[in-house]
């Protein structure tokens, strides 16, 4: 169809949405056992090779830690509390943003000179991101009786001179955000 669009940019990429799959799976294991790739993979049906991909990716920003040989595997770097989704889907995808001149630096846009809506837009993009990069991987972990409550977080303006904004839920703070 004309005019539709396969891409969304407010969306996690399958690759960010796999490697919190497999954060959350690290996050639980028992003692911090290294878990290997297969594990993984084979639990959530990821492909191993793009599973193993996102896998380095991941050591290689130092989120999580690879154990080489027989038993070997990934572990966390550190505690799931301090790992944010925002340092993880940033790891993943890069500098994210909420419009494509945004990600892009695309100065080339038709409207870039007369766009009125790029500097309040690149406040929200600020929010959105300061939002994901509040919330830990413990929270996103959780089993899935602990899961219905709410994620909270603090959001303080991104605007020097504004009110500090609370922001309890994530329904709360994507309308206080906006």
């Amino acid at each position: 169809m004309v005019g539709i669009r396969t891409h969304e940019l407010l969306s996690l990429s399958k690759k960010a949405d796999y490697a919190l799959l497999a954060l959350t799976h690290l996050a639980r294991e028992e003692n911090g056992r290294a878990v290997n790739t297969r594990e993984i993979a084979d639990q959530y049906g990821i492909p191993v090779e793009l599973l193993a991909k996102i896998l380095q990716r991941l050591a290689k920003d130092q989120i999580i830690q690879s154990t080489p040989g027989p038993t070997g595997g990934y572990r966390l770097a550190r505690s799931a509390s301090a790992i944010s989704v925002g340092a993880v889907i940033t790891s993943i995808d890069g500098p994210t943003a909420i419009t494509q001149c945004m990600k892009s630096g695309d100065v080339l846009c038709d409207q870039h000179l007369r766009c009125t809506i790029k500097d309040p837009l690149a406040r929200i993009n600020t929010r959105i991101f300061q939002m994901l990069d509040l919330i830990s991987l413990s929270e996103i972990s959780r089993d899935d009786a602990d899961n219905r409550a709410p994620i909270t977080f603090e959001l303080v303006s991104a605007r020097p001179g504004a009110p500090e904004h609370n922001a309890r839920g994530a329904a709360e703070a994507k309308a206080e955000a906006l």
